[in-house]
């Protein structure tokens, strides 16, 4: 079949991490068969700040990377209904994802309910629909065929806030043809891979990753990202961080390589609001096999097995002292990382969510 996305961006994942699943999801589906094309506006905020700070390297690596992947663009929204008419052409299914304008989406629905001849599927991969009810809203859902959300908690908020009916749960995963283990020497003790986080996980930041670093001065730590305000840089390099900015999730695995753990520090929505999803990071640093440590998040539908395939955390003094107890226990950092690894080959791979999405198609075909 023909799979047709329309996504913010395929091309750049800087402060889009939605890039890094889309991406894999579209590579397993070509893998098994199917026709796959992705489409983004021609002119976005994240490959407008990758080509602006870093030069178009990264755009010219992603296309080496991912030769499959069809990219189509189209202009903006005097004409998108027509653009929108074209790009769909021959689809069999459409997936919008939601980080995307309200214009594009309204206008692929329109399509949608003009020719009838594709299935058309919303993904939400955020936490909008609790914290921002009105942007979502502003979606015109009425001719889409269902929703993919990436946890159980999100499904049920559409149906319970949003009364669609056809909700699937589709978590994310790790597309192991980029992330995998790889052999380098440990430079690192501790890497943090992430954004600041708009706020959302700041006093989490600070408490388990900054104040550690600065209690634990025999340990190296690393952070990159973008977005992080001049007080977070300052707070980062007191504490003794080499802070490396932006790293194209192209890269991350060779990070991950050489440290010898990593933390995952959920934000707020999805402690709180949205339990039980964990967010494409942690997938992706198991699969790359290192030893995963995470603050506090409720693993509501058993994605992994809690302190076999990660270690949770629920203090700093703890966060400190598991810090160190793996810094220097080779054998411990192995077993985390085996664990961690064999859950995602086994249930969490892009491949698994690509036969998913296969089932679902069928399921409204049949329908």
């Amino acid at each position: 079949m023909k799979v047709v996305l329309f996504t913010h961006s395929i091309v750049s994942d800087w402060n889009h991490g939605n890039a890094h699943f889309l991406r894999g999801l579209l590579r397993a589906m070509q893998a098994r068969g199917h026709e796959v094309v992705s489409c983004e506006r021609w002119t976005n905020w994240s490959t407008e700040n990758l080509v602006r700070d870093h030069g178009v390297g990264y755009v010219v690596e992603f296309a080496r990377l991912y030769p499959e992947i069809q990219i189509r663009m189209y202009l903006g929204w005097d004409q998108v209904i027509e653009e929108v008419d074209e790009l769909t052409r021959g689809a069999d299914v459409v997936l919008v994802h939601e980080f995307n304008e309200p214009e594009l989406v309204g206008a692929v629905g329109v399509v949608r309910h003009r020719r009838k001849d594709f299935l058309l599927l919303f993904h939400d991969t955020h936490h909008r629909p609790v914290s921002l009810p009105h942007q979502i809203a502003r979606f015109n859902l009425m001719h889409y065929d269902g929703v993919l959300a990436y946890g159980a908690s999100l499904a049920e908020v559409y149906r319970r806030d949003f009364g669609i009916r056809r909700v699937w749960t589709f978590h994310e995963a790790a597309d192991v043809t980029l992330f995998r283990p790889l052999e380098a020497e440990k430079v690192d003790d501790v890497v943090w891979i992430g954004n600041w986080g708009d706020e959302e996980r700041t006093p989490e930041m600070r408490e388990y990753l900054i104040e550690s670093a600065r209690h634990l001065p025999s340990l190296r730590f690393a952070a990159h990202g973008v977005r992080y305000p001049e007080e977070g840089r300052r707070a980062i390099r007191e504490a003794g961080i080499d802070f490396r900015g932006f790293l194209s999730n192209l890269h991350v695995p060779q990070a991950y390589a050489r440290a010898k753990m990593t933390v995952h520090i959920p934000r707020g929505p999805y402690v709180t609001t949205l339990p039980g999803i964990p967010t494409i990071r942690p997938f992706e640093a198991m699969a790359c096999g290192i030893p995963l440590l995470s603050t506090p998040w409720e693993d509501r539908e058993g994605l992994f097995r809690t302190g076999v395939d990660y270690v949770m955390i629920h203090s700093p003094a703890e966060m400190r002292a598991e810090m160190l107890r793996l810094a220097r226990d080779e054998d411990a950092r192995r077993r985390l990382a085996e664990n961690g690894l064999a859950t995602i080959r086994a249930r969490h791979t892009c491949a698994h969510r690509a036969e998913q999405l296969e089932a679902i198609v069928a399921e409204l075909g049949a329908a």
